[in-house]
């Protein structure tokens, strides 16, 4: 039985412990929390599990095969090096770290020990994604036009990292997860009204050597919460919107086709609006999904879905945005 350890109880933390909880082959032996009033909410939820206040007292079990952390961004790299030094399996919740060089060296260390290095994408494993993703790879839509997503809400405002970074790693891994190929370069633009300097709305576009482009909408000061994505093909284009309780995918029998006019030397737009195709889709909880993926890829050793690379990738793209806000959106080659 594989023993588990987990680095943080606050937003998310909970829903880690639930779910690697409720798988049979393992034990989540400790929580780390320095937070001693979450500990009571532990205790009554999981009596059996081990409470620490640091991750240096559950790191020193030798028998602890995993950690998960679930910690701000500008932890995750000193606390995975020192897990994965000291031989355990690590699942990073996203972004994976706060720099491209943190990421390879992080990859570095987990293959020359041979352990699963693996970053928490929860949205590539939801039923949502699962079928955009076997819809696209059918060629049911086409060749890829466009990816346009908008994230915005009302808070929460993070005090470490702009709202690209908070934001964007769901649609930019989703993006990496359905389009079979590498950027070459982004523009962002993003503006802080906030006396810490952190854009607290910003924009990014993500540039391809082929004809497709893709766009992304980030806010933390947006009135509604929207969470949609529009992606284009030259035969049809699917509306995916989370929010949606049950219909969060739509396909559109919808384009626009271009002819010419010999005689008045001129392209002529062709509008086509068919059927909408509401697809059924799974309804299994997208975080026990990656739960299960993380334990099968420490037994069998297998890659995981949302793996290191995905992540790394994330991460390159957020850090090429980064240096596009600070010139004011200047077009970085990555």
């Amino acid at each position: 039985m594989l023993s588990v350890g987990i680095i943080g109880y606050g937003y998310w933390g909970p829903n880690l412990v639930r779910n690697f909880s409720g798988i049979d082959s393992i034990q989540v032996k400790y929580v780390a929390e320095p937070n001693p009033s979450r500990h009571s909410v532990i205790k009554r939820n999981h009596p059996s599990i081990q409470i620490v206040l640091t991750a240096e007292e559950m790191l020193k079990d030798e028998s602890l095969d995993a950690i998960v952390i679930a910690t701000p961004v500008s932890t995750h790299f000193p606390l995975a090096k020192q897990a994965l030094t000291l031989g355990k399996h690590v699942l990073l919740e996203k972004p994976m770290a706060s720099s491209v060089a943190e990421c390879e060296e992080l990859i570095q260390i987990a293959e020359d020990k041979g352990l699963t290095l693996m970053v928490d994408h929860t949205f590539l494993y939801t039923g949502a994604v699962q079928k955009i993703k076997q819809i696209i790879d059918s060629g049911e839509i086409g060749e890829l036009q466009y990816f346009d997503s908008t994230r915005i809400n009302l808070g929460i405002f993070q005090n470490d990292v702009n709202v690209l970074w908070d934001l964007a790693p769901h649609d930019i891994s989703i993006l990496s997860y359905l389009k079979n190929e590498m950027p070459i370069s982004v523009n962002a633009t993003g503006i802080s009204h906030l006396k810490n300097g952190i854009e607290n709305i910003a924009f990014l576009t993500i540039n391809y050597a082929s004809n497709f482009i893709a766009h992304f909408n980030c806010s933390w000061s947006s009135p509604v919460k929207i969470r949609q994505t529009l992606i284009s093909g030259d035969k049809k284009m699917i509306l995916y919107n989370d929010i949606e309780p049950s219909e969060k995918v739509k396909v559109f029998d919808t384009g626009v086709g271009i002819k010419s006019d010999a005689d008045r030397n001129k392209l002529l737009i062709d509008y086509r609006y068919g059927d909408i195709l509401i697809p059924k889709l799974s309804t299994h909880e997208a975080l026990q999904q990656v739960a299960t993926d993380f334990i099968e890829s420490i037994e069998s050793k297998k890659a995981p879905l949302s793996s290191a690379d995905i992540g790394l990738h994330v991460v390159r793209v957020l850090e090429a945005a980064e240096k596009s806000i600070n010139q004011k959106g200047k077009e970085i080659y990555i």
